[in-house]
């Protein structure tokens, strides 16, 4: 991870979806850089320890409840007058073939998937701009959005208007120095809740140039620079932090043979 020098140091930041296995990477660089934490998710029992762990504020919030959203807003605005940052990373990715999907599961993946992050957003601008603050926001995408596979119709769709969104916000609030990116992170096995076998990680693996999974320092990593003084030119762009995925096609090669291998 870079050694910002202090640049974090009291940086007050929102990460949500901060139980699940990226959303915890995220909290860990943010906390370990020195930022002041406010973490979201609707997993009460895994929120409240991490939290705990890190010295950070924590909210147990449904995102896919306008409800939720409402706990989320104001758990920030009484914490501070606004946010530095916000990490919009909470998401929802099933895997259901198109005849099976069902109308409310396409509005819950939309609901946290795309109207979270806007109205999340759409409140941190509020209060940045109507504090002064050049703040910066971070939408966790996908690669799904370039490469959509099959089962994940809804998911990509999300992640493909996440990051229009990503584009036409930043367009509007640039002028109060405000910047908005997107991250695609890379393959990362280890989720509870979305459990995969060891055969597909290692299909998973094969398929990716670099030839390893993405880790815990590879996505924070990208979402910490686009957040500090290093990326201010930045804004309206998705960066991929894939080890190359979504480039293209992909197969790894075969090991070479020796003269000695042939019969």
């Amino acid at each position: 991870m870079l050694d910002y020098h202090g640049e974090y140091d009291g940086t007050r930041v929102v990460v949500t979806g901060a139980a699940g296995v990226l959303g915890t990477w995220l909290a860990e660089a943010f906390a370990a850089a020195g930022a002041d934490l406010l973490l979201t998710d609707a997993r009460g029992d895994e929120l409240a320890p991490l939290a705990a762990r890190l010295g950070a504020r924590h909210v147990v919030a449904d995102l896919s409840d306008p409800e939720g959203l409402r706990e989320a807003g104001a758990a920030v605005r009484e914490t501070w007058q606004s946010p530095d940052v916000l990490v919009n990373n909470a998401g929802l990715y099933p895997r259901t073939p198109i005849a099976s999907t069902e109308p409310d599961e396409v509005r819950r993946v939309l609901d946290v998937n795309v109207t979270a992050p806007f109205e999340l957003s759409r409140q941190a601008i509020g209060a940045m701009v109507a504090a002064g603050v050049p703040g910066r926001i971070v939408n966790i995408s996908s690669g799904a959005a370039l490469r959509p596979g099959a089962g994940g119709s809804v998911y990509a769709a999300s992640k493909a208007a996440v990051e229009t969104l990503t584009r036409a916000m930043a367009l509007e609030v640039a002028a109060h120095g405000i910047r908005i990116n997107a991250v695609q992170p890379g393959f990362a096995p280890g989720s509870a809740v979305s459990v995969l076998s060891g055969q597909h990680i290692e299909s998973m693996r094969a398929r990716i140039p670099l030839g390893r999974t993405s880790g815990p320092h590879d996505a924070p990593a990208a979402v910490l620079w686009l957040c500090s003084s290093a990326a201010s030119f930045v804004t309206g762009t998705t960066l991929s932090v894939d080890g190359g995925r979504t480039a293209g096609d992909f197969t790894a090669p075969k090991p070479a043979t020796t003269a000695g291998d042939a019969s």
